[in-house]
C-alpha cells in the first residue's frame, strides 16, 4: 500500500535564456503572477544531468493562483544555454507540450488572437470530443490549452496553471509503471491509434501515433492541493521508429521542459516503492544532506528525481518552509501540520500579496 501523499503538480520546469523576459511573457500570457520562491545559486546536487559538474542557475517558482501546477523558470548562470537544433516532433521522447487549463476554450482561443499570438484559427477536437487548441511560446515551446471546471479563486483571467503534460515515450505500456502506477494516473480516458486532427498543428502531428490519455481516479490531497488541483497526462508513442530524445547530448536547465515536478509527503516511503517498480532516485537531496532540508533560498524542503525509461525527469518536492508573507516575515513550517490535508482557504488566499506586476 502507498503510503506516501501526492499534492499535485507543483510546477513544470523551463529552462529559458533570460529569466526576467521569460517570465514577464508567462505573466502577460498565462498569469503566471505569483512568486512563491526566486532564488540565485549553485545546482550542486544534479550532477548527473549537468555534466558532472555544479552550475550556477537563477531560478523563480512562479503560479497562477486561480488553479493549477507553477513554473520553475531556470536559467543557466556562468554557461551559455544550450537550445535543440531541430523543433521538437511527434514521436520525440521527452516533454513534447504542457498542458494549460482554461475556463472557455472559445474564450481563451479569441483572447490569443487577439494578442497576435499564433494560433489556429478554430479549436478542434481531442479523441474524447473535447476542445482544445496549441499555442507557442516565443522560445519554441509548445502549450496545449485544455477546459478545466476546477478553480480556487477567481482572479478575471483566462487561463490558469499547468494542467499536465504530453509526454513521449518509446513504450506506452511500460511507460505507466510510473504515469499510473508511482505517480497514480491510473484512469484512462482514452487509447487511440490513429492520425488525428487535433495534432496538425504540431510538427509531426500529420503521423500515426498511439494516445492514451490519463487522469488520477483518486483526487489530489495535501496542503496545496485546492490551489494545484487536478492535471491529466497524456501519452503518445508512433507506431514507427522513435524520434530524438529531446534532451539527448544536452543538459537539464537548457532550454525547454526540464521536468515535470510533484508536490508530495513522505519522500522515505516514495523511495522505497520507487525501487520497488525498478525506478530508484536519481538524485536525493534527503541522502545528500542527511536528512537535512535542502535550502532553496525562500523555501526549503527536500527534493528527488527519477526518470521513466526514456530518460524523462520528474521531480518530487517536500516542502518544509514556504513564504507566505514575506513582508512581516511570516513562513509556514508544513512539519508542524496534518500532510493528508489542505490548508485553510485564508491561509492559501495569503499568497496573493506574493504577486508581481510584469
Amino acid at each position: 500500500m502507498k503510503s506516501y501523499i501526492l499534492s499535485g503538480i507543483q510546477q513544470m520546469g523551463i529552462g529559458v535564456m533570460n529569466v526576467e523576459e521569460a517570465w514577464k511573457w508567462y505573466i502577460n500570457q498565462f498569469g503566471m503572477d505569483c512568486r512563491i520562491f526566486e532564488d540565485e545559486a549553485v545546482a550542486n546536487l544534479m550532477l548527473p544531468y549537468t555534466g558532472g559538474e555544479p552550475r550556477s542557475r537563477h531560478a523563480v517558482l512562479a503560479l497562477n493562483l486561480q488553479s493549477g501546477g507553477g513554473f520553475e523558470i531556470w536559467q543557466y548562470k556562468g554557461r551559455d544555454p544550450l537550445k535543440i537544433k531541430e523543433e521538437i516532433r511527434i514521436g520525440d521522447l521527452g516533454i513534447i507540450a504542457c498542458k494549460m487549463k482554461v475556463k472557455n476554450i472559445q474564450q481563451a482561443l479569441r483572447l490569443y488572437q487577439k494578442n497576435g499570438i499564433a494560433v489556429p484559427a478554430e479549436a478542434t477536437a481531442d479523441p474524447a470530443g473535447k476542445m482544445t487548441f496549441f499555442m507557442k511560446d516565443p522560445y519554441g515551446n509548445i502549450f496545449q490549452l485544455v477546459e478545466a471546471s476546477d478553480w480556487f479563486r477567481d482572479e478575471k483571467k483566462i487561463t490558469g496553471g499547468s494542467y499536465g503534460a504530453i509526454i513521449g515515450v518509446s513504450d506506452i505500456d511500460r511507460s505507466r509503471v510510473i504515469y499510473s502506477d508511482i505517480l497514480g494516473y491510473d484512469e484512462v480516458v482514452y487509447d487511440s491509434t490513429g492520425i488525428f486532427n487535433d495534432l496538425s498543428e504540431i510538427p509531426g502531428g500529420n503521423k500515426e501515433c498511439r494516445r492514451v490519455l490519463l487522469r488520477r481516479s483518486k483526487a489530489f490531497s495535501g496542503p496545496f492541493s485546492k490551489v494545484l488541483g487536478k492535471s491529466e497526462l497524456e501519452l503518445i508513442s508512433t507506431t514507427g521508429i522513435p524520434g530524438k530524445k529531446i534532451y539527448e547530448g544536452r543538459f537539464w536547465g537548457d532550454p525547454g521542459f526540464i521536468h515535470l515536478c510533484y508536490d508530495m509527503h513522505g519522500m522515505d516511503e516514495l523511495k522505497n516503492f520507487c525501487e520497488s517498480k525498478g525506478f530508484p532516485f536519481t538524485v536525493d537531496s534527503k541522502k545528500s544532506h542527511e536528512g537535512n532540508s535542502f535550502d532553496m533560498g525562500e523555501a526549503a524542503g527536500h527534493f528527488s528525481y527519477i526518470q521513466d525509461p526514456d530518460g524523462t525527469l520528474i521531480e518530487f518536492v517536500e516542502t518544509h518552509k514556504v513564504p507566505i508573507l514575506r513582508k512581516l516575515g511570516w513562513y509556514l513550517d508544513l512539519r508542524k501540520r496534518n500532510p493528508d490535508k489542505s490548508l485553510p482557504d485564508w491561509i492559501l488566499n495569503t499568497l496573493r500579496f506574493s504577486k508581481v506586476k510584469s
